[in-house]
Order: C-alpha cells, then sequence, then structure tokens
C-alpha cells in the first residue's frame, strides 16, 4: 500500500519540485558564484534569520519527498519556491472561484444597493433575472486573475520573510518578526496585485453590468476597445489599497495566531502533533485571520468595484455616491462571513498542498534568538 500511495504522488507531482543530481550541480554554481545565495539556504524552518548568526551553527533542512527517499525539497532552495508558488495557485485560484455567487452579490450590492437591498434579496434577484447559471458569471477571469494573484503572493511571501530575516538576522527576527511578516507580505502584495488587476477589472464590468459581455474570452477585448490598455489598471491603486492591508494583516496575524495556538492552546510540540491537525491549526488561523482581513480593506473593496463598474469614475465620486460610513459597512456582512471561510481555507489548502510535497505547514512557534537548534 505504501509504494501505491508514493507512486501516486509521484505521478501527480512535476519533477521539477525535488532536488536531482541536476539541480544539486545548479545549486552549487549558484553558490559558487553568489555565496549569499548559498548561505541563504542553510537555516532552520521556524527561524529563516538564524543563517544569519555566527553564533548559530548553521545546517542545511532537508525535506524527504513524499515518493522518493532519494530526492527531497531543500527549504528555501528554487524546488522550495517553486512548491509555494504552486500551492498559492491552487489556493488562491480554486477558493475565490468556488465563492463566484457570494462575490457576485457582494459586488453588485456595493454598485446597486436600491436594486440589492440584503443578501437574500440580492440572490433572488439573481436568480429570478438570471438564473441558477447567472451565479457564476465571471468565473474565469475570477480563476485566471486569482490564481496569477495567489503565485505571486505566497511564492514572493516566503522569498521576501526570508530575505527580510537574513537582513535583520537571528536577534531582531525575534524581536521584530511581525515587522518582517509585514514588510514581506507587503511587499509580495504590490507584485501579486500588477498580476490579477486586469482580470480584476473585466470580472467586476462582466459581474455588474448584465449584457457587457459572457465571460473572459469576449469581455477582455471589448473593456479594451471600451476603456483602452490603460483602463485595465484604472483600479491598480485602490486594489492595493484594499489588498495590501488585507494581505498584511492576512500573513502577519496568522503566523502570530499560530504561534499562540501552539504555544498556549495545544500541549503538544508542533512537530509532534499529527499533520490533520497541523492543517486544522491552519483553517483557524486562516479564518480569524480572514474576518480582520475583511474588516481593514473594505473601504477600498468598495472603491474597486465602484471604479471598475462605472466609465470614467473618480474615488471623489465613490466617495460623494456611497458616504464615508457606507464606504466602511456597505456589504461588510456578506463579506466578513466571506473573506473569513476564504482565507481559512486558503491556509488550509496551502498548508496541504505542502503536507503534500513533504514541507512542514506554515507557522509555529520560533526558537529563542541565539540558542542552537537540535541536531535532527
Amino acid at each position: 500500500m505504501a509504494s501505491l500511495s508514493d507512486s501516486s504522488k509521484q505521478s501527480l507531482l512535476p519533477n521539477f519540485l525535488y532536488s536531482s543530481p541536476t539541480s544539486f550541480a545548479v545549486d552549487r554554481l549558484l553558490n559558487a558564484n553568489n555565496p549569499a545565495f548559498g548561505a541563504s539556504r542553510f537555516t532552520t524552518l521556524e527561524s529563516p534569520a538564524a543563517s544569519s548568526s555566527p553564533s548559530i551553527k548553521s545546517r542545511t533542512f532537508m525535506i524527504p519527498s513524499p515518493n522518493e527517499p532519494g530526492k527531497r525539497i531543500e527549504m528555501y532552495s528554487p524546488q522550495f519556491y517553486a512548491a509555494c508558488t504552486f500551492g498559492g495557485i491552487l489556493s488562491c485560484g480554486l477558493t475565490h472561484t468556488a465563492v463566484t455567487p457570494l462575490d457576485l452579490v457582494k459586488c453588485n450590492m456595493q454598485i446597486d444597493p436600491a436594486k440589492y437591498k440584503s443578501i437574500s434579496s440580492g440572490f433572488g434577484v439573481l436568480l429570478k433575472e438570471q438564473g441558477f447559471r447567472g451565479f457564476f458569471r465571471g468565473w474565469v477571469p475570477t480563476l485566471l486573475g486569482y490564481s496569477a494573484q495567489g503565485a505571486c503572493k505566497f511564492g514572493f511571501y516566503e522569498f521576501f520573510k526570508k530575505y527580510y530575516s537574513d537582513l535583520a538576522g537571528p536577534e531582531y527576527f525575534a524581536k521584530y518578526k511581525t515587522l518582517i511578516y509585514l514588510a514581506g507580505s507587503a511587499s509580495a502584495e504590490v507584485i501579486a496585485d500588477v498580476a490579477l488587476c486586469p482580470f480584476e477589472a473585466v470580472k467586476v464590468r462582466v459581474q455588474t453590468q448584465p449584457g457587457f459581455a459572457r465571460g473572459m474570452s469576449d469581455g477582455f477585448p471589448k473593456f479594451i476597445k471600451s476603456e483602452g490598455a490603460a483602463g485595465l489598471y484604472k483600479g491598480i491603486v485602490p486594489l492595493w489599497g484594499r489588498q495590501i492591508p488585507y494581505t498584511m494583516m492576512k500573513f502577519a496575524s496568522f503566523e502570530t495566531i499560530v504561534e499562540m495556538i501552539y504555544k498556549y492552546g495545544i500541549p503538544t510540540p508542533k512537530d509532534q502533533c499529527s499533520k490533520s491537525l497541523q492543517l486544522g491549526v491552519s483553517f483557524a488561523g486562516g479564518y480569524v485571520a480572514g474576518v480582520f482581513c475583511a474588516i481593514v480593506s473594505h473601504p477600498a473593496d468598495n472603491l474597486v468595484s465602484f471604479l471598475n463598474n462605472a466609465k470614467g469614475a473618480t474615488v471623489g465620486d465613490a466617495v460623494k455616491k456611497l458616504g464615508l460610513l457606507g464606504l466602511f459597512t456597505r456589504g461588510l456582512p456578506l463579506r466578513i462571513v466571506m473573506i473569513g471561510t476564504l482565507t481559512g481555507a486558503q491556509w488550509g489548502i496551502y498548508d496541504a498542498f505542502k503536507v503534500f510535497v513533504g514541507l512542514p505547514t506554515t507557522g509555529g512557534v520560533a526558537p529563542a534568538a541565539g540558542t542552537q537548534p537540535a541536531k535532527a
């Protein structure tokens, strides 16, 4: 049975995720040309900054792959970042597509509150006017856009978290790790939103203007014809205003909540907990983090929906029509439910994929700065 399970995993996973003689040769070449790159690959899991300290003995943290004992994913190697990027695609692309009906109602409540007065009436209006298929209008730009965003969000977060941790060193990482989580997630989201913005613009227009287009294939050229190519990025600043605070809260609060759960809520050390328990912690931490995310990013979310729906609209027009109170509250209860569930599911999927390829789950209690990690 074990061999059957291993072979099935091997058939599902791309070989580039695991180290091979070729990749080791490439790694040696990179390390020879850039000692800093090689140094950054020798670290412990919980404290990415540990490799920067001369007082801590460096060691390679090697993770056996689930299918071949002779191959492995090394922490902070190119294969590690590739795995995190692919996990981000699954995490964000699948979850955002699954909640397309909720997103559709939310966007229409923000754009036309007189018609879509509540969550229940909003679903009723959509069902009456567009039928059941109408609930999934705009799912293609949602899937493509948030898959691209997820790849950049999670992949670059892992990169920037390690990069800033190495800059800070283990002592300052232990003191200011929350700031490092905030900086890493903000840096990643700036890049991720550049990938998302064109798809988001088409998605909102398709979802809030019936008859504009059926989906991505006809909506994209129609949008460019109407707004020009630059119009695809008309909402980039409000999108950054929505997504950067959201992602900073998503990653920093998740890391903190998970650390607190393992420290105060579970008597067993994380590395002794079952994988199912660790994934449960990931989902719970993600859900709580998602509630905070929804609150801090909601005003900008209203702005994005308004600007992408109305041709030539400005931020001033949005504030005038929605009002300051409306910016903070219109559609908020639905978004809390949606984002809480979404964020919990995203962390669950992301960490489940990491476990599947032989990597540890995200977060946990970091070792005290200046202590030597226990030998394996």
